[in-house]
Formats: structure tokens, sequence, C-alpha cells
């Protein structure tokens, strides 16, 4: 997939919050957390949502203070208890714990990527080594798991329902993953180790988040922006004004290696400057630079295997994956790698003949591609981005495309409810309603890019479902879509309308939730496996039926034309060799990074990064990696460490779902409800191989991916 997903239900980063009076950066953060603390209770508004009016900064760290000292008490009683473990004293008691940290947290993980500022990211990188020292007096808590092994090996006796029997399992095997067998001195060095590797990670994350504020290509002489539109020019302006630069026009960085401005500028060298101030946006040998701390991460990870008994972090943090092992991934990839290149390399040469005819006297490079490569595309398929933009208005999209195809598909209705606070003015925020008619949860949405905003889009959850808890989803989506000026239309292009129904696929994952645990609660499932439902949401993009309801004209309402619908899905087989390769290439750059020894001395990223991709077969010099090591968040911060492979292989899942509903009638409702019976709603409630294969009715085949994406079967 070619859009950034962040599922981190208890993520451990997060950065700030925005709205607030202007004297609230003169306050000073209390340290204690009194009673009015926002965060010290359960909230009275519906769903439990956060009351964002009355949230400050400076109540995060006493929330957050108190929360991990609540839940260490909560945990040594456990622990400590004399009586003999129980299912429910100590499995059920470790679910129930943490109560007031999951409240704190799952906010500040909002805020902190969507909105944050300098304030919390410094309680960010602070709290960092504390949370990660909170799950060490979990997992490598001697007494505690000596309770949860006794009743793993007795959980056969125990006549424990299905969830709960998964839920032991769980459990031990988090347990086990953890470190709680090593020696009392290796579980020393591996706290030693966590609380590093989690400083680092912040660190990380807010160096980024810098880097690419900083990293703008500022441009002085309009001319040099020769083909970019009115619109663009004057969104460009208005950025440079924000900055503080009069006169001049900021284009600022996406979190990907191409941008999007490379597919209209006609000056190659501004084109040529545009991609080296995102290739190297992270590498300025400034504070913003971060290849110390990705060599440092990578060496920790690799010693934190090793201490494992395991040859690389790869092999490791892939025990309890879909795939379950760097082999199978390697095999996966092996089986694409040669097909993709070879088309990345027959597009690279449609690109030089269109160089070549023009007379332009030079071989393209990486950041001529999407501009001739627009041009192939035209010239193949007659298809201009701004042909298609007016069909597509942002809210037209989500209320008449996104919502409708959950709809027709699942049953759900919406209705917009303006009386929930929310973080930032252009946040909105949706109740949702079941097939019943009954409300059952809400939907925050978050679509504009903002500088304080992490890049890519995401889902998580504010409030995670569970009957245990007696709570109801409270689900949100954050994209960066450019925000259109004052009055203007929130026109986006199809790659955009392809992003919104991804992210409300993962919405919809964790709407579906119908768990008793929240650890086993919607899209707290492997990495390997969290991507399948988003993907697989995409194909409703293009449905006719939903395609009908929403692509409408901005201004005439004429519905979108079907000779530009055709166009659209023949054009969506071009550009698929480059889009793979650079996507490939991440996650081999990710694979090689964590397949590293703790024996290894790796001094130059740039080198490592340059031979990885060599012995790979991924060094097309036209086709950068989608991330480079230096600004890779997914696996430096996000949790995607080992994993970004996920996306291709949820592809494999996906089309192999979705040919299924191909042969069974396509978009229906007893279709979409048997999906959400049999995927959507299972959480990590059963082997995901096996309920995959009670859907589909046989084994992932990766044979659906290769005809979806034209590749020869191998």
């Amino acid at each position: 997939m070619t859009q950034l997903s962040r599922i981190s239900i208890m993520a451990l980063l997060a950065a700030s919050l925005a709205f607030r009076n202007d004297d609230d950066k003169h306050r000073s953060i209390r340290h204690d957390a009194p009673s009015d603390n926002p965060f010290s209770n359960a909230s009275p508004l519906p769903y439990h949502v956060p009351d964002f009016r009355k949230i400050r900064n400076e109540d995060y760290r006493p929330a957050l203070e108190m929360g991990i000292k609540q839940q260490l008490m909560e945990i040594a009683a456990i622990a400590n208890s004399s009586a003999a473990p129980t299912f429910i004293n100590t499995v059920v008691a470790m679910e129930k714990t943490g109560q007031l940290l999951t409240r704190v947290n799952t906010v500040f993980t909002l805020i902190t990527g969507a909105n944050t500022n300098p304030e919390l990211q410094q309680v960010q990188e602070e709290f960092a080594p504390k949370l990660a020292a909170l799950k060490d007096g979990i997992y490598l808590n001697t007494k505690l798991f000596k309770r949860f092994e006794a009743i793993y090996n007795n959980r056969l006796q125990l006549q424990l329902d299905k969830e709960s029997k998964r839920l032991v399992e769980y459990w031990y095997e988090q347990f086990i993953l953890a470190g709680a067998k090593l020696s009392d001195a290796d579980k020393t060095m591996m706290k030693k180790y966590n609380a590093e590797e989690a400083t680092l990670t912040a660190k990380f994350t807010n160096q980024l988040l810098a880097a690419a504020k900083a990293g703008g290509l500022v441009v002085s002489n309009v001319d040099e922006l020769k083909g970019l539109s009115q619109a663009d020019l004057d969104n460009y302006a208005q950025n440079a004004k924000d900055n503080h630069l009069q006169g001049k026009w900021l284009l600022p960085l996406k979190n990907t290696t191409q941008q999007p401005a490379l597919q209209s500028l006609e000056v190659r060298a501004t084109r040529q400057q545009l991609f080296e101030a995102s290739w190297t946006r992270a590498e300025k040998a400034d504070s913003n630079d971060t290849r110390s701390v990705i060599l440092r991460i990578a060496h920790i990870r690799a010693q934190k295997a090793k201490l494992m008994g395991f040859a690389n972090y790869a092999a490791w943090k892939l025990k309890d994956q879909m795939a379950q092992s760097p082999e199978a991934v390697d095999k996966f990839f092996a089986q694409l790698v040669p097909a993709v290149t070879a088309k990345a390399k027959a597009e690279a040469a449609d690109i030089q003949q269109v160089v070549n005819e023009q007379k332009a006297g030079f071989t393209a490079a990486a950041w001529d591609w999407d501009y001739y490569a627009e041009q192939v595309r035209k010239a193949k398929y007659n298809l201009d981005d701004n042909e298609i933009s007016p069909y597509f208005e942002l809210n037209k999209t989500l209320e008449n495309g996104v919502f409708y195809a959950a709809n027709q598909l699942y049953g759900l209705t919406f209705k917009e409810r303006k009386d929930i606070p929310v973080y930032q003015e252009d946040v909105r925020v949706f109740e949702v309603y079941d097939k019943n008619d009954k409300p059952f949860a809400l939907f925050y949405c978050d679509y504009f890019k903002r500088d304080n905003k992490s890049g890519g889009a995401w889902m998580d959850n504010l409030i995670g479902q569970s009957t245990l808890l007696g709570t109801q989803p409270v689900i949100y989506n954050v994209c960066n879509f450019a925000k259109p000026a004052p009055g203007a239309a929130a026109l986006i292009n199809f790659d955009d309308v392809t992003t919104m129904f991804h992210e409300f696929g993962h919405a919809l994952h964790g709407l579906f939730a119908s768990q008793k645990y929240p650890s086993l609660s919607g899209t707290n499932v492997a990495r390997d496996y969290v991507e399948f439902p988003s993907q697989f949401n995409e194909h409703w993009a293009l449905d006719p039926k939903v395609l009908k309801n929403y692509a409408v004209h901005y201004q005439t309402q004429e519905p979108i034309p079907q000779q530009l619908v055709d166009k659209i899905k023949k054009a969506g087989s071009f550009n698929k060799g480059y889009a793979l390769t650079e996507a490939i290439a991440a996650a081999s750059l990710d694979m090689q990074w964590h397949k590293m020894a703790a024996t290894d001395v790796v001094k130059d990223v740039d080198a490592f990064e340059k031979n990885a991709l060599h012995i790979t077969g991924l060094d097309l010099a036209q086709v950068p990696p989608r991330y480079r090591s230096s600004y890779f968040l997914h696996i430096w911060g996000n949790g995607y460490a080992a994993g970004y492979y996920a996306y291709q292989w949820t592809k494999m899942l996906e089309e192999d779902a979705y040919s299924w509903f191909k042969e069974n009638g396509g978009l229906t409702r007893a279709n979409g409800q048997r999906f959400r019976d049999m995927i959507l709603s299972k959480g990590n409630t059963e082997d995901y191989n096996t309920m995959f294969k009670n859907f589909r009715g046989h084994a992932p085949s990766i044979k659906a991916m290769q005809v979806e994406l034209d590749l020869p079967a191998k």
C-alpha cells in the first residue's frame, strides 16, 4: 500500500495539544495529580470521551505519573497475592489494571501524533523510558509470571470458554517473548536496553517531525514553480507566510521519499532540489540528523534478540506474527521481487523514451520519474488528476462514499455530533448506528495537514471496546491532505480517496470489535494481519454502486462520466512496478536492519542502506525506497520494526478475500455480514491462519495478488 497506517492502542509515544489559550505556554507543569485533573476519573461525556475543552498541557505529566504508579500497585497486588492463582484473580484482574494510564495515554498518543507542541514533546521523551519500565515491571516480574504460568499449564482443565482460553495463551506468549524466563542478570540487562530504546525512539520521532518541517523547499522565484496549479501556488505561498517567509513559496515535505509536486514541476532543477530536500531531510548533520539514533536503536535491538536466544531481532519479533519467521518473509518476497523490478525497469524505459523524444538530453533520474510518468500516463490513458479531482470533494467522499459503502455492506449509519469536544477545529465527530439503529460508537476524523502533525495516515482508539470494562469503541482516523484556501472546496485526488477508504477499513475493524477482554479486542492483532481489513476496504472506492453515490462534480453536481471511471480503472495498473518496488525496497531495508546479528558492527547508515538494497536486487537508481532509513518512521518510531513487509503480506490476504466477494455477488449485505462475523468482529480471539481459512475456504494464496498486480506466477 502507498499510505502509512498506525495502529497503537497502547502506544508509548505521542505529542501535543494544539488548541489552548495563548497564556497556557507560560504556565508551569504540575507534578501532582489533584482530583481536578481531567484524567483522574472516567469522563462523564458520552462514551467517556475526553473533554478536550478542559485538558491542558500541564495535565499530562501528573496523570501519566499517577497512572504508572497506580498500575504498578495493581500489578503488585496480583503478583504478591497469597491466594492460589486462578483465572479470575490473576488473568481477569490483569485485564482490569491500568485504566487511569489508558485514559491519559490514549489521549496523549492522539495529541502528540496529530497536534503536538514542544512542551509535550519534552513530556513524551521523559515518559518513554518510564512506560518501558512499566512494561518490564509486568513481563519481567517473576512472581507474576509464575502465577500466569500455573494457569497456562492447567488451562485445559479449567473449562474456560474459547475467548478466555485464548486470553491465557496470549498472556503466556507475551510473557515468554518479553523475557520472563531470562536469568535475573539478563532481565536487568533487558530492562536497561528497553529503557534506552524507548528514549531513543521518542527522540527519533521528534527529530523527524522537526526535520520534515525544517526541510521543506523554499522558493523565491515563482518561475521555478512552473507547472503547478494556481491553487497549489496559493497554498505554498500561504505556507511561506505562516512561517514568516514573505514573498516566497514553501513546499512542505510529505513523509515519503517522492513528493506530490514532483509530478507537475516543469523546471528540472526545482525537481532535483525538492527531491534532495526530501532525501536528506534527516541527514543535515544538525540536531535533526537521525543517523546516530538509528544505529544505536538497531544495535540495541540486536542485543535484545541475543539475550532472548534468537539469531536476530526479526526472528524474535516474527514469532507471534502470521508469517512467524524472516525466512517466510524472504520466501514471500522472492515470489515478487523479480517480477516487480522487471516491471519497474520496463516503466523506466517508457519514461526514458519520452525524455528522448523531447530531446531533453539527460538520463531520467529519481526526481524525474513522477513528472515524466505523468506524461506517459496521460499519453497511454489520457488521464489528468486535474480532470479527476473535481469529482472527489472530501466531505462528499466521506459521507456519500466511505460511509455509504459501510451502510451497504454492514448496515451502519452515521450522524454528525457537534456537541462532542474536539482537539482541533478541523476535526469532525460522528456517532455510529448499527443495523438495528442503535448507537454503539463514535468516529473522529482529522484529515488536513498541519506542521505539528506526524506524516502519513493512521487509525487508533480513544476508547477501546470491552464488555468486561463496559466500554464501547471510540475510533479516530488521521490523514495529511492539503487544506484548501478559506471558502474553497476540499478537492482530493484518487490516491487520497483510497487513503480514506483504507483508514476507515481499520476503523471498521475497531468498530466491530465484540470481545470481552481488552487485550484481544479489535485491532489488537498481529502486524501482518492488521492491514488486511484496511486494504480490503479500498476495493469499494471504485465499486460502481458506491462510486455513483459520491463521485459528483463539486460545482455542477454531475456524476463522474463512465469514460473517466474507465480511465481511472485502466490507469490503476500504471506505474505498479514503481509503486511495488519502492514499497518492497523499504520493507527489505527494514528486514535487513533487523536481521543484524549482535556481533555486527555498522557505522555508516548510508553504506548499510546501499548494500542492503544491492544484495536484495532492489537497488534501482530511478526507484528509491519509499522510506529511506533516516526517515523511516514506521520502523524506528511506530512499532513496525521487522514488520513493514506486512503491507504486502496483507495485500495477499485481502486480494484473496476480495476474490471470494467477486465469486459470491460482490457488494451485498449478506456478504458484508459474513465478513463482519468471520473477520472484522473476531479481534485476536482465533489463530489468524485459521480465521482466514474459515472465511476463504483455503489457506492464503498469492495467486489473486499476482493477477491483480499483473505479475507472472513463479
